[in-house]
């Protein structure tokens, strides 16, 4: 008596590494691939780079470089003050010791942080709450706007760019990079 064949396994199509999976593409575009040789071996490589907010906003006119560079200073200085959700463990400790003091480039990374969302008029104000959670949480605008929004109350998309538009101009000339302009 014959046994019954077993099917075959169906094999499966390989994704394709040099691109982006279809999940990291739904999640926001990418810039065109680049290719460079690798410093290390010479080999030549493709990057993409994953496009945020601010460099979407940059590429589409709607802010100026000094604007998008006082988002950036904002957003480095608000990771390096250890403010945003993601947490690191020291690769390098020394049994039985405490660190409960912060370091001073913490500390003066949230002043700095702080004098920056008071010069936008704080916390509550839309400017504030936005830059805090689109540019410090990376939040999306449009995420910003109808979770959060201003004070609670959400925002619609339009006018929550416009108020990012303006806390971005008003970072620029706070961190230095926009001259005051006299009114005459």
């Amino acid at each position: 008596m014959a046994s019954k064949r077993k099917p075959k396994p169906a094999t499966q199509q390989r994704e394709d590494l040099s691109k982006p999976s279809k999940w990291r593409l739904q999640h926001g575009g990418f810039s065109a691939p680049v290719r460079e040789a690798d410093p290390e071996t010479g080999s030549p490589v493709e990057h993409r780079r994953a496009v945020d907010t601010l460099g979407l906003m940059l590429a589409n006119g709607t802010i100026t470089p000094q604007m998008h560079e006082a988002g950036q200073i904002f957003r480095t200085l608000f990771r390096s003050a250890a403010l945003d959700d993601i947490a690191t463990s020291q690769l390098i400790r020394l049994a039985g010791s405490t660190n409960d003091e912060m370091p001073n480039r913490q500390v003066d990374a949230r002043r700095r942080v702080a004098n920056a969302v008071d010069a936008l008029g704080g916390h509550d104000s839309p400017s504030g709450s936005c830059v805090w959670f689109v540019v410090g949480l990376e939040f999306s605008v449009r995420e910003w706007a109808q979770r959060q929004g201003w004070s609670g109350r959400p925002v619609h998309g339009p006018v929550a760019q416009g108020i990012l538009v303006g806390a971005l101009g008003t970072l620029a000339m706070h961190f230095g990079l926009t001259p005051r302009q006299r009114v005459a």
